[in-house]
């Protein structure tokens, strides 16, 4: 049965089951660092039987977050070099990060801004803070996208929303508006009505990228929250982070990247994990994420393949990591790589 609320301390995780007796000192000092929230929808997902349950791994905190390497910063990606003013990360010219919320409907343990959001982060901006940062994105008119991020958006009052939609309405060079989100795996029934009117005020183009690991995150109700996003004209695109003893095999992501896209969803950007602290047990390597890669192309239909995305330490921006399959040049020709690892030659003319 599901539980009826989420599950935010130790004790909760203990009563429930989905931790194991002689962890429970361990999992508080990890809980000391890094909040707890365990929606009941994921906790309903989870076997406690299995000890490396896929679900489980990424919301019970463990011993593991303990341990810091010396490459993992507080700041991975680098958001606070490009801040210029609280809730705008401003990296691209034409796009801007707008973090309205800090707080999650769950608490990944995996987060790549795990300093800064939950109760512990950098806090909701006040209703001056906001109003700032709308006043940002007013000024520079280069801005073409607003991408509502955080903590999650989502988990914000439909009324507010709304507020904020209609703001951002007002500013004619924003053309598109995306929403990066777990919600809607996470708590579906939030997607409702009030909340599809409020995304959609505006008439701005909206995209949300819903953030998924592992192919029961999309159960029944998952899927009809997004069923009601692509039915109102909202446009979605998947984001997933890859992760070692979660979704490290070709056959889970194959089960994944089609469960999206037969649910109207394409995917965009597999992430390899960012260096964010006390998530080493969490990270492979890249040239085993290109393999694996390598190995969802033989078996999908180009619809499901993402972009396996670096995001590169310090503020320097996203690459794709995918092996190149173009070698050579364009006076003597090239070399091409197929899919099972065969080179050709591919002639110029001369």
């Amino acid at each position: 049965m599901m539980a009826s609320r989420s599950i935010t301390t130790v004790d909760e995780l203990v009563a429930a089951g989905l931790l194991a007796a002689g962890e429970e000192a361990s999992a508080a000092a990890a809980a000391e660092h890094y909040a707890i929230a365990v929606t009941p929808a994921m906790a309903d997902l989870i076997d406690p039987s299995d000890p490396l349950d896929p679900i489980a791994a990424q919301f019970v905190p463990t011993a593991a977050e303990l341990v810091r390497t010396e490459e993992e910063r507080d700041d991975p990606i680098g958001d606070r070099p490009f801040t210029p003013l609280p809730g705008i990360v401003h990296r691209y010219p034409d796009r801007v990060l707008l973090k309205v919320v800090h707080v999650c409907p769950v608490y990944c343990r995996f987060c790549f801004r795990r300093e800064m959001v939950g109760p512990q982060g950098d806090g909701t901006l006040t209703a001056e803070q906001l109003s700032a940062a709308l006043d940002y994105v007013r000024a520079n008119t280069g801005i073409w996208e607003v991408i509502l991020t955080g903590g999650d958006p989502l988990v914000l009052s439909a009324r507010r929303l709304t507020e904020i939609m209609r703001q951002l309405a007002t500013i004619p060079h924003v053309r598109i508006v995306r929403i990066h989100s777990r919600v809607p795996v996470v708590d579906p029934e939030r997607i409702d009505a009030a909340m599809i009117d409020a995304l959609k005020q505006g008439g701005k183009t909206v995209y949300v990228a819903l953030h998924a690991n592992h192919p029961r995150e999309l159960s029944a109700p998952a899927r009809d929250a997004c069923a009601r996003l692509v039915d109102a004209g909202i446009v979605m695109v998947s984001q997933t982070v890859l992760l070692k003893g979660i979704n490290d095999d070709v056959t889970v992501l194959d089960e994944l990247m089609r469960a999206f896209v037969e649910n109207r969803i394409k995917p965009y950007y597999l992430h390899h994990p960012d260096l964010a602290p006390g998530t080493g047990h969490f990270r492979l390597s890249i040239k085993e994420g290109q393999a694996l890669v390598r190995a969802l192309r033989t078996r999908l239909s180009g619809l499901c393949i993402p972009a396996y995305i670096l995001d590169i330490p310090g503020g320097h921006g996203k690459i794709e990591i995918s092996e190149r399959a173009l070698a050579g040049d364009p006076d003597a020709g090239y070399c091409v790589t197929d899919p099972q690892g065969n080179t050709h030659p591919y002639p110029v003319k001369k």
